[in-house]
């Protein structure tokens, strides 16, 4: 019998163009691009097999194939590298397709996040679920989604994690209109803004890629009009939801995340999360870190 209750599914929507990282992304899904020796998209199943959801639905579109057969078994591959006796590899290759129960559906048009999520009603049904953004990685020392579960468990309703920035960064996220509640790092959500003007945020806390959703925000979906920038946000659905009691799919509560997240959403940013990555493993860092320090000594002086 299932339990309507606990959480077992994951939702990564990963239809979009990547248009910010062209030419690379003309034939490459921008989720592909590699983090070290990793797809990004990696990180994020493995995010959610974690926190407990071995049943993970991508939404895809065209050219997104890669995907599909990055979690497939590459029989041939797997061959080559057991007739040259290299376990190691062979391990790594086999890695994604053993991760967890992948599923795929495409979004026929790039509506946006909230039309993509719509995307995942007849996988998901009528159970809550996490929404996990490719964009941001979640350092795996921080346990960011299984306390999101947790809170989920407590509060009912919705979740969304919440990090909080610079005031000037603002207006490039959705940004939350919080009240406390009896636990440190979990507020109330009373409204959210997706893209702030400057200066009229109603926080600094803003909303990163990890969201637990109630299944009513299917129907919120289904009714929600395009918004900013004529797409069909999720924002502007739980926003809606943040104003229910439990008994009608709401309210909405709010992580405080303090932990380490990395943004791949843009060239400089992406840069960035590599060189941490690289600079984090063991088997790199010994000679990475040193021709690093070398290297910007250089350029400084320079």
């Amino acid at each position: 019998m299932v339990d309507h209750e606990s959480v077992t599914k994951a939702v990564v929507p990963a239809a979009g163009l990547g248009t910010r990282f062209l030419p690379a992304t003309k034939a490459t899904p921008k989720e592909m691009l590699p983090i070290v020796d990793k797809p990004a998209i990696q990180y994020v199943v493995e995010e959610a097999v974690g926190a407990g959801l071995n049943d993970v639905l991508l939404i895809t579109g065209r050219g997104k194939r890669p995907i599909e057969d990055h979690f497939d078994r590459a029989y041939e591959l797997e061959e080559a590298l057991r007739a040259k006796d290299d376990p190691e590899r062979l391990a790594a290759v086999r890695e994604s397709s053993e991760l967890a129960n992948v599923h795929y559906v495409r979004q026929g048009e790039p509506k946006g996040l909230g039309h993509a999520v719509h995307c995942a009603r007849q996988h998901v049904g009528d159970e809550p679920f996490a929404v996990l953004l490719g964009d941001d990685l979640i350092d795996g020392r921080d346990p960011l989604l299984k306390r999101m579960i947790e809170v989920r468990a407590q509060f009912g309703g919705s979740v969304v994690a919440l990090m909080e920035v610079e005031p000037e960064q603002v207006s490039l996220y959705g940004c939350a209109a919080i009240e406390p509640t009896d636990e440190d790092d979990v507020v109330r959500v009373t409204n959210l803004v997706e893209k702030p003007v400057p200066g009229e945020a109603p926080s600094r806390w803003i909303i990163i890629g990890r969201y637990v959703c109630d299944p009513a925000v299917f129907d919120v979906l289904e009714k929600t009009p395009p918004g900013r920038g004529g797409e069909i946000q999720l924002t502007d659905a739980l926003m809606t939801l943040a104003q229910r009691d439990r008994s009608q799919g709401g309210p909405v509560h709010g992580v405080l995340f303090r932990g380490r997240r990395y943004d791949t959403g843009n060239k400089l940013d992406y840069l960035r999360t590599v060189v941490q990555f690289a600079a984090d493993r063991p088997d790199l860092a010994a000679e990475f870190l040193p021709w690093l320090r070398e290297f910007t000594a250089k350029h400084d002086e320079s």
